[in-house]
């Protein structure tokens, strides 16, 4: 088993280090008109510029992501459990998740921008409809997943949902919880630097994008593209760590109950 890990982890490491290959003849080689730089122009830039600048940019679209994170998937949450108490309330709570999955941020961004005078409050709007469904039918998901057995023990102890839900549905549904906000963590991400492509406010990346992009500056442009990456993936990591203890600790709960 552990052999098999590290197979796949070294065919991981020798993707990403054929990619980089990849990236850099496209780039010395100039195939599509100079738009593509090299990985060293790339990080030659990122030390040119300075790192004062992609914090001070970076700083405040990590922090309305992050905002828009908690808000979006706290709501949906909560909504799976009123869905859960409340089961009348099923259809439409599943139509406002997939209306906020499926409705365009460009489409819903002027809208917002009218509503919500404050750039920031926009910004993390978007944000938090960008996780919304995912976590919202996760949870659900999970809420329903405890078996049939466990819930009628608790009936037959005088229990009501209140109860189901607080000692069985809670924590059977952690795995596909966790499962969803891993996928939410990134999406927040690209929320809230969509979000500031349209609002433009004084710092953040996506204005930082746009400026590079305006003056001709290729790699910049790509530096901010990769650090986005890297802060979304960064964000997947640190819900992924969290969702493996918490996981561990879900079927052992379970399996005491």
């Amino acid at each position: 088993m552990a052999r098999f890990g590290s197979v796949r982890w070294l065919a991981g490491l020798g993707g990403i280090v054929g990619l980089v290959v990849v990236w850099w003849i496209v780039g010395a080689l100039e195939l599509f008109g100079g738009t593509i730089p090299t990985p060293w122009s790339v990080l030659a830039e990122i030390g040119e510029t300075g790192s004062t600048y992609y914090v001070d940019n970076f700083s405040l679209t990590v922090e309305l992501a992050f905002r828009g994170f908690l808000w979006g998937n706290g709501l949906a949450i909560a909504l799976a459990i009123v869905v859960i108490l409340f089961p009348p309330v099923e259809g439409l709570a599943t139509q406002l998740a997939i209306l906020s999955y499926c409705t365009p941020i460009i489409a819903v961004a002027p809208i917002i921008q009218v509503a919500f005078a404050e750039v920031t409050t926009m910004i993390v709007f978007l944000a938090a409809i960008s996780v919304f469904f995912t976590t919202m039918i996760g949870t659900l998901s999970g809420l329903r997943s405890p078996h049939a057995g466990s819930l009628d023990l608790i009936k037959v102890y005088g229990g009501g949902r209140f109860a189901q839900l607080w000692r069985v549905r809670s924590v059977a549904a952690l795995p596909n919880t966790l499962a969803a906000i891993k996928i939410a963590a990134p999406a927040a991400v690209l929320g809230a630097v969509l979000g500031e492509f349209l609002a433009m406010p004084e710092t953040g990346a996506g204005p930082a994008m746009i400026i590079a992009q305006q003056s001709g500056n290729i790699p910049q442009v790509w530096a901010i593209a990769l650090i986005s990456g890297a802060v979304a993936g960064l964000g997947y990591a640190v819900v992924a760590v969290i969702a493996k203890y918490a996981t561990n600790w879900s079927s052992g709960t379970a399996a005491g109950r």
